[in-house]
């Protein structure tokens, strides 16, 4: 972490989405140019953020919004990193060869050249949540991408909800963990389980925080989205893009039920304070940890 700046002011973009994806990139052009001009160093964007969550079916048509990563879609986001001079975070739909697809972030430096990138390890298969038949796990193993502003541990969505991905970025080196999410309920959930999920999410997030004694950017997109089968009520995706500090504390807090740009400080410099408090990694032991490579312990 020694080449993070001391502060960072970062942006985290919060939208809906159409079935437009030229409109979905111009709007989001618009809201990465402002939040430069804003002070914004590092923009993060949510999953998938060029289309709708088209995962809700199960549709072999859908394929064709996939993108080559050297294609007008990456050069898009490059131009806009260069242009402004900052860091974006994108959440790109690869199609790296017939048949074999992932959900991949990509990080643009300052100067517009590709930082790195990182496919998406877990893959759910829920209800409304149909990643296993679009995508491929990553296979390009977890770790940071190092860029202009140190190295930055980006991992996606249902990523989140794993404190090994967390912990495997923070014993490389990251200075922070960013999660481009696209999350949400679906409209037959009882209210009272609507905030359970919502809370576990910001609550398992918040964790890995005060684990690793680092900052956690979560990105999630808003509004509701239609089921295409026609067979859900659809998922209303519940906002709530957060940053949390190296102790779990809520820096910023995105609405629930509209879209917004936020462009937040962090204070890079605290991570090495709290680990100075709460030496967690000191601590490990790891001569019992064997087990975790395990599938379970029987």
């Amino acid at each position: 972490m020694e080449n993070t700046p001391k502060k960072i002011n970062i942006a985290l973009i919060q939208m809906t989405k159409s079935a437009d994806i030229t409109e979905n990139r111009r709007r989001l052009a618009d809201e990465i140019a402002a939040a430069a001009a804003s002070g914004a160093q590092l923009i993060v964007n949510q999953e998938l953020h060029d289309s709708l969550y088209f995962c809700q079916d199960e549709n072999v048509d859908t394929f064709d919004l996939a993108v080559d990563l050297d294609s007008e879609a990456t050069e898009f986001y490059s131009r806009l990193a260069r242009e402004a001079g900052v860091v974006i975070i994108t959440s790109m739909f690869e199609r790296r060869a017939p048949g074999l697809y992932h959900n991949t972030a990509v990080v643009f430096d300052t100067d517009g050249s590709e930082a790195g990138r990182y496919r998406k390890t877990h893959i759910p298969d829920d209800p409304g949540f149909y990643e296993k038949f679009y995508f491929t796990p990553g296979d390009l193993g977890i770790r940071p991408v190092e860029t202009s502003l140190g190295k930055i541990g980006v991992l996606v969505c249902w990523d989140q909800w794993y404190p090994e991905a967390a912990r495997l970025m923070a014993l490389q080196g990251a200075s922070m963990l960013i999660y481009p999410t696209a999350i949400g309920w679906q409209d037959s959930d009882t209210e009272d389980e609507k905030q359970r999920q919502r809370d576990a999410w910001i609550t398992v997030q918040r964790g890995h925080a005060v684990a690793n004694g680092l900052p956690v950017i979560a990105v999630n997109r808003v509004g509701h989205e239609d089921d295409p089968s026609g067979v859900t009520d659809g998922i209303t995706f519940w906002g709530s893009s957060f940053v949390a500090g190296p102790q779990g504390e809520i820096i910023y807090a995105g609405p629930t039920d509209r879209e917004e740009t936020a462009v937040v400080e962090v204070d890079m410099q605290r991570s090495e304070q709290v680990r100075r408090w709460w030496p967690f990694l000191r601590d490990r032991r790891i001569d019992l940890y064997h087990g975790l490579t395990k599938r379970y312990l029987d």
